[in-house]
This record gives C-alpha cells, structure tokens and sequence, in this order.
C-alpha cells in the first residue's frame, strides 16, 4: 500500500433506489449505495478481499472503485454477472461498458460512477491499483468476514 493515510469510515448499509435511478448520473448518496450493494453482492458469490474506495475527490473517472478477487475464471464471472444481476434488479441500472468476460482473469464493469474490477489473484498484485489509488478515503461495509469479526 502508499504511504498515504486512509480513513476508514464504518457507513450503515441502508439503500433505498431513488425514482431517476437509471440516470448515468447519480447523487453521492445513490453512488454509495450502489456500491454498497456490488460490495455485498460480490461477498455472497465469495468475492474475497473486497475494497471500496471513495475516489470523488481524488479523481474525474468515477465516485467509487470496487475491487474484488475471485479465485478461478469461473468465480470471476459468476461475481460479475451476480453484481449486474442485483443492480439491474435493485437500482435498473445496466453497465455502461463490461471488459474481459471472455478471458475472466479481469472483468471491469463501468456504472459511470462506479468502476468494478473483478480480478484473479495474480492480476490483483501484479497491477496493485489499490496502492495507485491508496490516498482515495477506503468504504467500510459490512461483508462476510467483518460480521464473524464482530461476533
């Protein structure tokens, strides 16, 4: 990671989609609530090390970066096709743009304002955006491993 600070904030996972929710365009809070839906919805298809980062205000590409590992090209996809499943279904919003379904190692799914990367271990530490991006505030939400965590 950079030498950066990061400041973890721990954000309720309330979502409730607004009427003008397939806009490309979207408030902050709308923004953040989608990524928290991809964010647990790739914990249930056993994404791991899941990292949400606000890159608004270091950034002009988008609001938030996802980053997910899968752990086989088949999990990749599962990850990414649940992820576009359960925001169509909660949000009615559709990717502008998917890359790399056919190779599986990395699938990047463009919302605008959100940007997923789904990725196989060795592409995550090879590219390490995470550190590119190090200095972006970093989104706690609520996923398998923080919940055994708390208990």
């Amino acid at each position: 990671m950079s030498n950066y600070p990061q400041a973890n904030v721990s954000l309720p996972c309330v979502m409730s989609p607004s009427d003008n929710s397939n806009s490309v365009t979207c408030n902050s809070n709308e923004s953040l609530n989608i990524a928290i839906t991809i964010a647990q919805t790739a914990d249930d298809r056993q994404g791991g090390d899941i990292v949400v980062l606000n890159v608004g205000e270091v950034s002009y590409l988008a609001d938030y970066f996802i980053f997910v590992t899968g752990f086989s090209r088949v999990q990749v996809r599962a990850i990414s096709q649940a992820i576009e499943s359960e925001v169509e279904q909660v949000w009615q919003r559709h990717p502008l743009r998917t890359e790399g379904q056919s190779e599986g190692t990395w699938i990047l799914q463009d919302y605008g304002d959100i940007i997923v990367h789904i990725m196989m271990p060795e592409e995550r530490e090879f590219y390490n955006l995470e550190a590119f991006w190090g200095h972006a505030e970093q989104i706690e939400c609520l996923t398998s491993d923080s919940r055994r965590l708390a208990t």
